[in-house]
Parts: structure tokens; sequence; C-alpha cells
């Protein structure tokens, strides 16, 4: 089908102006101040609208295959779309693992099947998959990147062997992802502390056993690496001050061969919020001082940091510790402790809306929101045909409203294990319509899943 949005606020590339855009073919056909009147194609009136391109997602983790009663593709995708999500990329730590060629097509598979956003996978490391890392050069121009945590993680994905690590820096030829967390630093701290406290630790005691030392630890490394074999290096997750002196604004984003990331609930929570949150904000690399999130604003704001995301992961309510009482509020299980509840939090319903909402509190602008959570994703991965409002480029489109504040409520949550950290919080700005290449998928609450998202497509050397 195609459409002409009008009257429409666009921001893109740095500027704001009114126009229409026509969609046609799944991209975007024209872009003017007004478009004449074309027989038989549906318009949108946006007039009191802002357009802006489809937010990327660069760290997804849906659960899927294995792990389906936290969440799925299907779920998870459809959360996203609802709030301006149009593009992710998923994580390897699934079950069975996406430690080779043929576990990552079949979770493609599911990509095309039922993803209502457009999609793309990482290909995992462990101590023993190099053959398959080396193996993903041919079709590096098909898949996300390479995924290595280097700190902490589930199953055999762990990747600890200096050799190992070593050789995938020297030889892998596309876009490697880090998670970054040095697992030695990690259990001295826990042991440390675990003796302080008597075996009764707390929530927020995890950014003193996940501290900055141990990122930095980490992260530093993993740069060295880099360094040494020219790799093309991305830090996901950045959470402290420590970690910041490593990277650079000196350069042209396309230009840099290192970059990072920093995660909406890092910018949004401090240690202070471990009193009322508890383990619901309990995630790794975890969240980590006032002064801290300070520094990643700052970070942010003068491109040092290159990229926002979410790292989405969802976990059961008992997982997190919780149940949901009578009243709809969570509530701490008697049992939960330190050491049995999970760490991760949904996020990707409301990531940019939590991000408009620091446009209206001043803290940032809505085009460097558009740089960072489309453009520079796009830029960073090098995404094909995607990340902006031009002709040419897929039709990843959302049009919010500015002053159309919502409450976020257990009833209008899409994630399938269905809580949030962000429970009750109202937030300024809301998504009318989500475009999907060039599909109406979302508008005014409303899901047309006739059509599903497309794999997204790399463009590298």
């Amino acid at each position: 089908m195609e459409y002409i949005i009008r009257n429409a606020q666009i921001v893109n590339e740095g500027k704001r102006f009114y126009g229409d855009v026509h969609i046609k073919n799944q991209r975007i056909e024209r872009i003017a101040n007004t478009i004449e009147n074309l027989a038989s194609i549906r318009e949108i009136n946006a007039e009191g609208l802002t357009l802006l391109p489809g937010v990327i997602d660069d760290q997804v983790h849906f659960r899927e295959p294995g792990l389906t009663q936290k969440a799925n593709i299907y779920t998870e995708a459809k959360a996203g779309v609802a709030g301006g999500v149009t593009s992710f990329m998923e994580m390897p730590n699934t079950k069975p693992p996406a430690l080779t060629h043929q576990l990552l097509e079949d979770k493609y598979a599911i990509g095309k099947a039922t993803s209502l956003a457009n999609y793309s996978f990482y290909m995992g490391t462990s101590n023993d998959n190099l053959e398959d890392i080396l193996e993903a050069n041919n079709y590096k121009n098909d898949i996300a990147g390479v995924k290595i945590f280097m700190g902490s993680s589930t199953g055999n994905m762990l990747v600890d062997d200096p050799k190992i690590l070593e050789k995938v820096f020297a030889g892998c030829e596309m876009l490697i992802a880090t998670h970054c967390e040095e697992q030695l630093i990690i259990q001295e701290n826990y042991k440390r502390i675990f003796a302080d406290r008597n075996g009764h630790l707390r929530p927020e005691d995890h950014p003193l056993i996940r501290n900055a030392e141990n990122c930095f630890a980490s992260s530093s490394k993993a740069i060295a690496l880099a360094k040494k074999h020219g790799t093309r290096l991305h830090i996901l997750h950045i959470t402290d001050a420590l970690e910041l002196s490593q990277f650079s604004n000196t350069i042209p984003l396309k230009e840099k061969k290192i970059t990072s990331e920093v995660c909406v609930h890092h910018l949004t929570f401090s240690d202070a919020d471990y009193q009322t949150k508890g383990y619901q904000i309990k995630c790794n690399p975890a969240v980590k001082t006032a002064e801290d999130r300070a520094a990643l604003w700052e970070a942010l704001l003068d491109d040092r940091i290159d990229v926002i995301a979410t790292d989405h992961a969802p976990h059961l309510l008992s997982e997190k510790g919780y149940l949901r009482n009578a009243d709809g509020k969570l509530e701490l299980l008697a049992d939960a402790n330190y050491d049995n509840t999970a760490a991760g939090l949904p996020l990707i319903q409301h990531s940019l809306p939590l991000m408009l909402q620091y446009v209206k509190d001043g803290k940032i602008s809505l085009e460097k929101v558009v740089e960072k959570m489309s453009h520079a994703v796009a830029d960073c991965f090098q995404i094909k045909d995607r990340g902006y409002i031009r002709e040419g480029y897929f039709a990843d489109l959302v049009l919010v409203d500015l002053n159309k504040p919502f409450t976020i409520t257990p009833e209008n949550l899409l994630y399938k294990c269905a809580w949030s950290p962000l429970e009750g919080t109202t937030l300024p700005s809301s998504v009318q319509y989500t475009f999907v290449s060039g599909h109406l998928v979302y508008g005014n609450g409303k899901f047309d899943e006739s059509i599903k998202g497309e794999r997204l497509k790399f463009e590298r050397n």
C-alpha cells in the first residue's frame, strides 16, 4: 500500500522542518514541502505530530529459541514496534546458543515468520567455535556481527581463553560486540562483600560486586586487542565514568574503529534506586552511582558514546524475585535473595518515549535522540538503506505526539513477561504510528500483522 504522510514536523539529520512524505514499494518515494494529491493513496494527516526515523536497537535479548517462557521474537518485536522501534539486533545467548551458521539461520527463519520489526542476529562466541566465527566472514553482510561475552554469561558463552580471544580479534572481518566484565574481579568482590554482610547480600550490593574496576579491566583488554589487530570493536552498555576515558570524539563516527553504547536504564537509574526498585533493576553490568550516570550523559552528548540501546532482557517476575499482589503492585517474594534473582529488565516498548521525556526535561535535544537511536546505529553497523528519512531509503518511520502523555501500567504492557521497572511512570509523549519497511504495522493502538519485517542487510567492505 502507498501512503502520504502530510503536514508532519520532520526531524532528520540535525534539522527540523515541516512537510509531506510519500511511501511507495516499502521505501520513501519523495519528501517535499507539499506533495500533490495522488489518487487511491491513503493519506495520514500528521498535523501536530512529529515524524522520526524508526529506532534501531542494537542490543536485545528476545529469548527464542529455548527460553520462550520469558519472551519470544513475536511478542518482544511487537512491543518494540508499539514503542517506535522498527529494527533490532538480537543476542545469541538462547538455548541452544547461536554458535553455528545453521543455528543462526534457524533464528532468522523465526524472525521471518513472526517478527513485526526488521531483524538481525549476532553470531555467538565460545571457547570452542573458532572455525564457525571465521566462517562467518563469508556472510558478514547478512548478520549483525559477532558477540563476545568477556564477562559473565550463561551456558558455555563466557570466553575466557586468551588464545581464543586473540584469534577471534585477529581473524574476524566484521564488527565484534563485547559485554565487558572481568569475572575474577566479580568473584573476588562477591566473596569480600558476602563476608562483610554475613551472607546477607542486598540489591544495592550489586554495583559493588560488579564495580567500575571490573568493567574497565575487561573493556581495556578488548580495546587493546582491537588496536593490536585493527578489529572493528563495539563495546556494549557502558555504565561508569572510569571506562569513558577510553573513547574518543575527535573523529567522525564512520571513521571510528572502536565505538560504544549506553542503555536507557543506565541513563535513568542510579544506585539510590535500589532502595525502591530492588532486584527489578538488577542487570549486568550494574546500574552504578549518580556520578557515573552524570558522566554517561556528558559522554553521550559530546559523542564519546555513540549509540543508545536497551539491552532488553526480560525475565519472569518470579525469576526476578517478585509477584504481583491483589492490588496489581509488585511485591518481593519472601525467599528472594541476591543469588536467586535474575539480572536483566524489559525496556524496548518504552525506550523512545523515555528519551522523549529527557527532551522535555531539556537534558537532550530531539535531534540528538534521533542521531543516537537511529542515524548513528545505522552508521555504526553499516546498515543498508535504513536509519534516515531519505528518498530511496526504506520507510522505517515513527509518528509521535510530543504532547500526548501516557502512564505505563500492567494493562498496556506488551512484553510476554508482563512487568516493567517503569510501571506507574507517566511519560509526556506517545507513539501514534509506526511504519516498518513501508508497512503501517501500528496505528492508534492497533496492529496490522499481515506483513512481517525484513532481514537487515549490511554494507561492509
